[in-house]
């Protein structure tokens, strides 16, 4: 369970930083989280295999989340891909995309899907046997989701010295790991809180950005495991939030707080700042864990 930053600040590229991508390593899932420009370079320095990456979900259809998406879509094939791309992102993405596709003679050797959004409640988006993906609606100058990223629970975990003292046969395992008890030849039945362990509590992660404040969200992403929340100003530029819809790090912080989150991780931070240390500085008033992301960073929330 990793999350690695491929860029994380505002607005345009420099030679020292990068605009908004991330990938979310998830029970087996590369997942690929906005794409600006200079994602697939990030991609290679971090020496993430781009034939894992098979759902990429962008969050609104502003340059600095998107416009690395075509090149990284032309990449592929060129690298002779051959698997499914799903792209979840803002109605519209579909147009942008092919119509360079067109121009160019350049359509895709391999299946090219297109998940657009409109709705402006949260809505599953994604889902198999082992995880969620929800939109969380967020308000910016354009239309805009976050993701919310939810594994699901788990099988029990098997006792085995529990099991083969009971002399239970070995073609039970699977029935018990999926919590069924056991009944015994003589009738007598073994619970299966007596044969297990309880699975791993489900893990979870929220992506919001880019957004104003808003409180609306924290019911939704209540007690998420981990928390990115744009911060792209401090509390001395709180003036310009209201005209860009951006937040700061205080209120990042107040979300995080209000929602109980195990983790708040700040990001998108508007290049006018010479360090981002006052971010965490000033989010550390209000909520007690905050990370920075920075590019290159790779976090492990989550190792058992």
């Amino acid at each position: 369970m990793e999350l690695h930053i491929l860029g994380c600040y505002a607005a345009t590229p420099r030679t020292i930083s990068n605009p908004s991508g991330q990938v979310l390593e998830m029970k087996n899932h590369l997942f690929l989280i906005d794409c600006g420009e200079g994602t697939q370079v990030q991609l290679r320095k971090n020496k993430i295999r781009f034939s894992r990456i098979r759902h990429v979900f962008i969050s609104h259809l502003h340059g600095d989340h998107f416009f690395g998406l075509p090149g990284l879509v032309s990449t592929f094939r060129l690298l002779g891909r051959d698997l499914e791309l799903h792209i979840y992102g803002p109605k519209g993405i579909k147009e942008a995309i092919t119509l360079l596709l067109k121009l160019g003679d350049s359509w895709t050797n391999y299946p090219l899907v297109f998940h657009e959004l409109e709705s402006k409640e949260p809505e599953l988006i994604f889902e198999d046997d082992q995880l969620t993906v929800e939109t969380i609606p967020l308000n910016h100058r354009i239309y805009t989701n976050g993701f919310l990223f939810r594994e699901k629970l788990g099988e029990r975990k098997l006792n085995i010295k529990t099991a083969t003292e009971y002399g239970i046969d070995k073609c039970y395992y699977q029935k018990i790991k999926s919590g069924h008890d056991i009944v015994m030849g003589d009738g007598t039945v073994i619970p299966n809180q007596k044969l297990t362990f309880d699975p791993p509590k489900p893990k979870s992660y929220a992506y919001c950005s880019d957004t104003a404040f808003l409180p609306s969200i924290v019911q939704q992403i209540k007690n998420v495991d981990v928390l990115y929340h744009e911060s792209t100003f401090l509390e001395s530029e709180a003036h310009l939030v209201k005209k860009t819809k951006h937040s700061t790090a205080k209120e990042a912080a107040t979300v995080a707080k209000d929602a109980d989150v195990g983790t708040l991780v700040l990001g998108h931070y508007s290049t006018r700042y010479k360090s981002i240390q006052p971010f965490k500085d000033e989010a550390l008033e209000i909520f007690p864990n905050v990370e920075l992301a920075d590019d290159g960073k790779v976090f492990r929330f989550w190792q058992n």
